[in-house]
């Protein structure tokens, strides 16, 4: 798998936000993706080094719009925490 295919997007709440100052970032990653696959993916695409990589499978959610119902898609998160020597990952990047 692909490091592109592994990491699929930031998740950006104001938890996560309130984390980055304690170097811990959350990722949406792909559903097949362990942990290896996610600490060098992380490392090879932002150039960081990674302490340590948490994953939480998120179920989805019961949805009904009318008569029709299902569920959303599951997700998987991944919670990383960068190494006290190792530079920020730039989310939000200064177009200034």
């Amino acid at each position: 798998m692909n490091a592109r295919d592994v990491i699929k997007r930031p998740i950006i709440t104001e938890a996560t936000v309130l984390a980055m100052d304690s170097k811990k970032y959350t990722f949406e990653v792909d559903v097949r993706a362990n942990k290896t696959q996610v600490r060098q993916a992380v490392e090879e695409i932002f150039g960081v080094t990674v302490k340590n990589v948490n994953i939480m499978n998120v179920r989805g959610k019961y949805k009904r719009v009318g008569k029709y119902a299902g569920f959303t898609k599951k997700r998987r998160k991944a919670i990383v925490t960068l190494t006290e020597n190792s530079k920020d990952i730039e989310i939000f990047a200064n177009n200034d």
